[in-house]
């Protein structure tokens, strides 16, 4: 099984989408990667020989941000967006979506589950 930046990847799976199990290496990348190497994207992972494997991970670290140092650098950008209080900061801050979507109806993800509404009953005398 081959394991490149902490993630091993699934050996059934062609080289080219396994590679996508590496936060912050998607489809695209995964081909500009194995073009560059010159490695056949149809082989399986299990397959690939230990050099190919040495060469990709050697590729990533060189030239790729992946996994943990990615993941820190978006939490530092989100972070000091929060600190300037940008409207972009404030979104993420409130919880809310913040690439301007609508929240009349929809952005439950962001959102979380519905909270019941209160019904405001009329008293009458």
């Amino acid at each position: 099984m081959a394991r490149i930046a902490s993630i091993d990847l699934p050996g059934n799976k062609r080289i080219e989408i396994a590679l996508t199990y590496i936060y912050g290496i998607g489809h695209k990348t995964a081909e500009k990667i194995l073009e560059e190497l010159g490695i056949d994207p149809s082989i399986k992972a299990k397959d690939l020989p230990d050099g190919d494997v040495n060469r990709i991970r050697e590729y990533i670290e060189k030239d790729l941000r992946v996994e943990g140092d990615l993941r820190r650098q978006v939490s530092l950008n989100i972070k000091r967006l929060m600190d300037l209080g940008t409207y972009r900061g404030l979104r993420h801050r409130r919880g809310l979506p913040v690439r301007g979507q609508r929240t009349h109806t929809n952005a439950r993800t962001r959102k979380g589950p519905r909270r019941a509404a209160v019904a405001m009953v009329k008293k009458v005398v």
